[in-house]
């Protein structure tokens, strides 16, 4: 059963989500500027409803966690399973956020484990969780692994096992940004840059290959270089990054979930409000009760 504080952590990393989807400009990712356009396979609106959906399986992930009290392979393969279990109930909400899914999963419930810990803590904690292997997980490759193995790239497993360094790169850039007096929409967006110039991003290898991951990591080097986004020369840099990844239809979404875990991490220690989280998680229930009876609708059409 889960408590307050499994709901609280599991609303925290929502909005973490739901955070990162709203700053703009985001070179080649969804933005609230894509509302409705549906320049990138799925518009910002339908990417906000379906957040929510993650809601209650990130709930059941602390609320494990909390039970089992140590980073075991039991709990990892029960991660995997709620993982699973909520991707289906995502995609029937809507879809998309599967990489964010992975890193908020691991750090909610590490969170969940260890309720002071803060920082490289907590990343440090997400990684002793992964490093044991999920024996229940299928075993046909997923598209992240086969780019992984194909270009020898750490993917997101490596990214997890090595304990999120670009989640605390992305800590460090926020810190730096916000000393400097960055505004914190500035700040982010620094640090998502920060994110994109090193990550070997399995989504652009897929895509656009080694080349096309070069162009993009050397893009985001160039907004650093040229002062960031808070300097006039940072911010036509950014934006003619944009415009060229929104043209190529390159998509750097790996770096977009590791900000949104950067950011729940960030959020912590989560306050726990009886009355906000009742609310809120009521209308992410609401999101799976209609994920739900959707999969309902979809299985007697079926049958029909």
């Amino acid at each position: 059963m889960s408590s307050p504080e499994d709901q609280a952590l599991a609303l925290a990393a929502v909005d973490a989500l739901t955070g990162q989807l709203a700053l703009a400009p985001k070179p080649g990712l969804p933005d609230p500027r894509d509302l409705g356009a549906r320049r990138i396979r799925k518009d910002h609106g339908s990417l906000r409803w379906s957040a929510r959906a993650l809601a209650p399986g990130l709930t059941a992930m602390a609320a494990a966690a909390r039970r089992t009290g140590e980073p075991t392979p039991r709990l990892r393969a029960e991660l995997g399973a709620i993982g699973r279990s909520t991707e289906h109930s995502v995609d029937l909400a809507g879809g998309g956020h599967r990489g964010a899914l992975w890193t908020l999963g691991l750090l909610v419930a590490a969170a969940a484990l260890d309720p002071a810990a803060r920082g490289t803590d907590v990343t440090t904690t997400a990684k002793k969780i992964a490093a044991h292997p999920d024996k229940r997980a299928p075993r046909r490759a997923s598209r992240g692994s086969s780019v992984s193995a194909k270009y020898g790239a750490a993917g997101a497993r490596g990214e997890a096992r090595a304990g999120f360094p670009h989640v605390r790169r992305a800590l460090d850039a926020l810190a730096t940004a916000r000393t400097a007096g960055a505004g914190e929409t500035e700040a982010r967006l620094d640090a998502l840059l920060t994110v994109m110039s090193t990550l070997q991003d399995t989504e652009l290898l897929h895509t656009a290959g080694p080349a096309g991951l070069r162009h993009v990591q050397a893009g985001a080097r160039g907004v650093l270089e040229a002062g960031g986004t808070t300097t006039d020369t940072g911010r036509e840099a950014l934006l003619a990054l944009d415009a060229d990844l929104h043209a190529r239809a390159w998509s750097p979404r790996g770096s977009a979930g590791l900000l949104a875990g950067a950011l729940f991490v960030d959020a912590l220690p989560v306050a726990v409000s009886a009355r906000g989280v009742s609310a809120r998680a009521a209308s992410a229930r609401g999101v799976s009760a209609r994920a739900a009876s959707a999969r309902g609708v979809s299985a007697r059409a079926r049958a029909a």
